[in-house]
């Protein structure tokens, strides 16, 4: 009797889906199956009994509590790189006109998601003041992509994130993703909170580009024609009322390119700017990006801070590690410091990244510590701020600690934080730059005080005097 054919396809099919993640990087975060798992199944060990068991409780209770190693939850900045961001942070705090200070924050997929920056955004905006929003994008690139405070739809765009490597030119804003849009797309941005100003929309102008029309709770504004003689990246700005509660953009006559959104606020303070890619690794902003292209993007946001937050996903892959993982990072500051000379840039470790162990429980990626001493040793030879968030967050073991809380701070894959998870960690950030900061500020305030101080003077019995 033949084998039946279609449920064998089937079942070939399937286990290709499985497996695909498991050995290609830009399908990570589509896992499907842990495959450590497995020797649990067949080999299941009872929990042993424990000799501290409420202590343990509470531990598993409340993971957030279990301390951290000494001065881990600050950053290692031996030459003082950051202190230009803090002293553009004096001056929004001190409401100097024209203050505001803008972050620019490069992460993976917890990023596209607005987590922990969203945190961070809101705490620094409280303290130095609410400056805007920053960067949002077109569209939707991952049904997860979210920002705290506000709600999208679109329709009818062709959508390549820097990932896909699917743009020729490496043209991807600084938002890192492609929007082609025929006439009739549109896209639609409804703000819960109000109080933005002011509207920066970052398109592809070339030759044949069609109009785009914006309009503020249902009133146009002037339209705006992309098209140019030569291809060129730019961008548009209008004033918009403090009010505005929904904003609507739409393709008209010819096909269209766009690149993202930028909020701001006619007010001194913060812009917090979140840039998630998912899935991503250092190779697409090494690689993948159009080098001059990306550095004109950086250069016009005139950012105080730029935050890498990498190395979750290549924590995956030791091959990567060992052959061109430095070389990736290491042309990303190159870039960055190219483009922006002088501008602080904090090298932030990935968190914690668990997995399954034999025993049952769930420790430490393996090739995660040596990821992270990459990072800080990169970070140490190019003068730049290093913030260590795994061992901030607790060190070995904390996404297992995270999954057995109540309520869970991790999901399933002992990867990506649920937001309890990700406001501790974005609580830690703001916390180290605060800091920081208030040590900078210590300093600052020192130096006044020791240049005017009198000089002591020797007198005939050897002693000194204070000359008072």
């Amino acid at each position: 009797m033949p084998w039946p054919r279609h449920p064998l396809l089937f079942l070939a099919a399937l286990v290709a889906i499985i497996a695909a993640p498991r050995y290609i990087p830009k399908l990570h975060d589509w896992r499907l199956f842990d495959w450590s798992t497995v020797s649990r199944v067949i080999d299941f060990q009872s929990r042993k009994q424990s000799q501290l068991p409420l202590e343990e409780e509470q531990a598993r209770l409340r993971p957030d509590l279990v301390p951290a190693k000494p001065g881990a939850n600050r950053f290692v900045d031996p030459t003082g790189s950051l202190n230009p961001f803090y002293a553009a942070l004096l001056k929004a705090e001190q409401h100097v006109p024209g203050a505001v200070v803008k972050v620019l924050h490069f992460g993976d997929s917890p990023t596209t998601a607005d987590l922990i920056t969203a945190d961070v955004r809101s705490m620094l905006q409280a303290q130095f003041g609410d400056a805007g929003h920053g960067v949002y994008l077109i569209a939707k690139p991952w049904a997860w992509y979210d920002h705290r405070g506000f709600v999208s739809a679109s329709s009818g765009w062709t959508i390549d994130p820097a990932t896909n490597h699917a743009q020729q030119d490496g043209w991807y804003g600084l938002g890192g993703v492609s929007f082609t849009g025929e006439p009739g797309a549109w896209s639609k941005v409804t703000l819960r909170e109000r109080g933005q100003t002011r509207l920066t929309l970052h398109y592809t102008g070339q030759p044949g580009g069609g109009k785009v029309v914006v309009a503020i709770d249902g009133t146009p504004l002037p339209t705006l024609d992309t098209s140019m003689p030569r291809k060129t990246a730019a961008h548009e700005t209008w004033e918009i009322p403090g009010t505005t509660h929904e904003i609507e953009l739409r393709v008209e006559d010819a096909p269209v390119r766009l690149f993202c959104y930028e909020f701001e606020k006619d007010a001194t303070g913060v812009v917090y700017s979140s840039i998630g890619l998912n899935g991503t690794w250092a190779g697409v902003l090494s690689s993948y990006t159009n080098g001059p292209h990306w550095n004109e993007q950086l250069r016009e946001a005139h950012p105080d801070l730029v935050v890498l937050s990498y190395g979750t996903n290549e924590s995956g892959y030791s091959r990567y590690l060992d052959s061109t993982y430095s070389k990736d990072y290491q042309e990303i500051l190159r870039r960055i410091k190219t483009a922006l000379p002088g501008t602080p840039i904090l090298v932030m470790s990935p968190m914690d990244r668990g997995a399954r162990e034999s025993g049952g429980g769930i420790g430490t990626i393996q090739t995660l510590p040596r990821l992270i001493h990459m990072q800080s040793r990169m970070a140490a030879e190019n003068d730049l701020a290093f913030f260590n968030t795994f061992e901030a967050m607790g060190g070995e073991g904390t996404m297992g600690r995270w999954y057995q809380a109540e309520p869970r701070l991790v999901s399933a894959d002992f990867i990506h934080p649920l937001p309890g998870g990700a406001r501790i960690v974005g609580t830690l950030l703001f916390q180290a730059i605060t800091d920081g900061y208030n040590a900078w500020k210590l300093d600052q305030m020192r130096k006044p005080v020791a240049a005017h101080a009198p000089k002591s003077r020797p007198v005939a019995n050897g002693k000194e005097s204070s000359g008072q």
